[in-house]
């Protein structure tokens, strides 16, 4: 039987990281974030090729220590007075292949100490490429109800991200999909149980979560005119 990829050491690894988030400690446990979360981390994503490539030949698994699918454990604190350096979670991402930064439409994986899930959509879409959507969804009613309630779809994933307070502008507010018209993300997450993630059989369930957001991954595509 293959090996997993996470077991509990990695979320072991990540809590002690939250509890001494700072250059030193971190630069000597080195070897266990190696052994732990990175290498680990990229042989899933080398193993999640092919099953990536059924889905869509658009979505792309790069499996490179630096500026590939894992993303990276430092923190941005250019801007941040005083932040804690590195990040406490996994964060692999297969974006679209056309898509430069994690605004792309993609399909994510997140593993943490309090919360792992498997997450599809579209985080943070840029203006012109959010109002694409919006048009999209009051054009193709039928098409966008279909893949965000289609039975084996909402089992395990739920619609998630921030919303506007009122609707957004040029949309009518007594439109029966306001509530997602006033979405500002459009991303759908699935829980990740411990169990699972520690499963080795743990490409096979992610492809089969990624299968069930097929329909809702081709409407965001399409709507961006982005090929799927």
């Amino acid at each position: 039987m293959a090996e997993p990829y996470y077991t509990p050491k990695t979320l072991k690894f990540l809590t002690e990281l939250a509890l001494n988030n700072h250059r030193e400690w971190f630069e000597s446990h080195k070897a266990n974030y190696e052994a732990l979360v990175r290498e680990p981390s990229l042989r899933l994503i080398r193993d999640a090729e092919p099953a990536l490539e059924r889905f869509s030949p658009h979505f792309v698994a790069v499996a490179k220590k630096v500026g590939g699918s894992l993303m990276r454990v430092q923190r941005d604190t250019r801007f941040v007075k005083d932040a804690e350096p590195y990040k406490t979670n996994i964060g692999i991402q297969f974006r679209h292949s056309v898509g430069k930064d994690v605004h792309a439409p993609g399909l994510y994986i997140h593993v943490a100490p309090d919360e792992c899930f498997i997450g599809a959509g579209v985080w943070h879409p840029d203006a012109p490429l959010l109002q694409q959507i919006r048009q999209q969804i009051v054009e193709r009613p039928q098409v966008w109800q279909k893949a965000v309630r289609d039975k084996r779809f909402t089992e395990l994933f739920e619609l998630s991200g921030d919303t506007l307070k009122r609707a957004p502008k040029g949309f009518d507010p007594e439109h029966p999909a306001i509530a997602d018209l006033m979405r500002k993300d459009h991303i759908a997450v699935a829980a990740l149980s411990k169990r699972e993630l520690s499963s080795p059989n743990l490409v096979e369930l992610l492809f089969d979560r990624f299968q069930r957001s097929r329909a809702f991954m081709r409407f965001l595509c399409e709507a961006g005119g982005l090929p799927f």
